[in-house]
């Protein structure tokens, strides 16, 4: 059985919706539109700015493409604003395999449906060296979720958002392969982990908390491997890091993201 938590680093079972069936990672136009995007754009109308940069969308998918996946994952997500973070990665050209985690981990925040999968079952699942994951898995794990809220959705919208999750981690790289997909081997960038480790840092996540917190199991990352991950960053010199029986010490440079980002991406 599928087990749910409420927990405020993890994910709810009212936050979980069906936006995932109407596209899935859209890195691609993600990119396009935090690259374009300016403080405020959201009080006028965006559509047509950013139709001028999704140039094969239909007016109705620019729209799905603003209010279902942009807005709710770099307006409206935590971190705050997911943009700005976003947008200093494409001004310092990061390589692919920094962007698509950091996007990864941002969306994810905002789509519980995504979170809860990947922490809830493919973790599991790895953990217990089974990697096939079918379409069946996302949608079962969907009836329970929408069970456990007392909510119901029709079979259909079941199989396009189950449809989506899958498609959005084949896209981020978390899955591999076509109609069978089977978990990829994860491998998380030094860079994208330290870049997302100061955003924790800097939303108080901060001790034995931050080894243990619920974001990195996105990564399918457990205690011991983010000590490891964190170990390498203090060893290039991207943060200090302690641990030393139960206290755990985890301190960056007094700096901005955007100064960080400079230290980290050289």
């Amino acid at each position: 059985m599928v087990k749910t938590t409420k927990n405020a680093d993890s994910f709810s079972l009212e936050a979980v919706t069906s936006r995932l069936q109407k596209g899935g990672a859209l890195l691609p136009d993600m990119r396009a539109i935090v690259a374009l995007w300016e403080e405020g754009m959201e009080k006028g109308d965006p559509l047509p700015e950013i139709a001028r940069v999704l140039p094969k969308a239909t007016l109705s998918r620019v729209k799905d493409t603003y209010t279902r996946s942009f807005r709710p994952r770099f307006l409206q997500g935590t971190p705050p604003d997911a943009w700005k973070y976003a947008r200093v990665l494409e001004e310092r050209g990061a390589e692919l395999n920094v962007v698509a985690p950091f996007y990864y981990w941002l969306t994810a925040r905002s789509e519980a449906a995504l979170y809860g999968f990947v922490t809830e079952c493919l973790l599991p699942a790895h953990r217990a060296g089974k990697f096939d994951v079918r379409t069946a898995d996302a949608s079962e794990w969907l009836d329970e979720v929408n069970r456990r809220a007392g909510r119901q959705w029709t079979s259909t919208v079941t199989l396009k958002t189950a449809r989506g999750i899958l498609a959005a981690l084949r896209d981020f790289g978390i899955l591999e392969g076509g109609s069978r997909k089977k978990i990829a081997p994860v491998s998380l960038n030094r860079q994208a982990f330290s870049l997302i480790a100061f955003c924790l840092v800097t939303l108080g996540v901060t001790g034995r908390a931050f080894l243990k917190h619920s974001d990195w199991k996105l990564f399918l990352l457990g205690e011991t491997g983010v000590e490891h991950m964190c170990l390498e960053s203090h060893q290039y010199g991207w943060m200090h890091f302690e641990s030393a029986g139960g206290v755990v010490r985890i301190e960056f440079p007094g700096v901005t993201f955007k100064e960080y980002a400079d230290a980290v991406l050289g």
